[in-house]
């Protein structure tokens, strides 16, 4: 069973910068396309970044080019969002993701993800 366990939010002022880990468990990278998301109350949930499995590949949202990076971690099972350039439009609750794919791929549409994370709340100051 694929579990997903978020960690590393919180509360930053604007400009500020945050690391979001997502812990897996029960798959492996190998098999594995991983992707942050992010919510708020009355919105859809938005792809922010997406990689492959072997980490070849990684996607952006445009509203987070140039600031966010995604990465894994293979040994330690571990995928990573670093958030820097942090502005109050950033707050939203932030998920983590996984789906498993034969090709080396990733997308940023929610509908493709079988196994999510119980999310964990970011949340960015004026």
């Amino acid at each position: 069973q694929v579990q997903l366990v978020e960690s590393g939010g919180g509360l930053v002022q604007a400009g500020g910068s945050l690391n979001l880990s997502c812990l897996a468990s029960g798959l492996t990278f190998d098999d594995y396309a991983m992707t942050w998301f992010r919510q708020v109350p009355g919105k859809e949930r938005e792809g922010v970044a997406c990689i492959s499995w072997s980490g070849a590949n990684t996607f952006y949202a445009e509203s987070v080019k140039g600031r966010f990076t995604i990465s894994q971690d293979d040994a330690q099972h571990n995928v990573y969002l670093q958030m820097d350039g942090l502005k109050p439009e950033d707050t939203a609750m932030y998920y983590c993701a996984a789906v498993g794919y034969g090709v080396e791929a990733c997308s940023l549409e929610a509908w493709a993800y079988t196994n999510w994370g119980q999310g964990i709340q970011v949340t960015v100051s004026s």
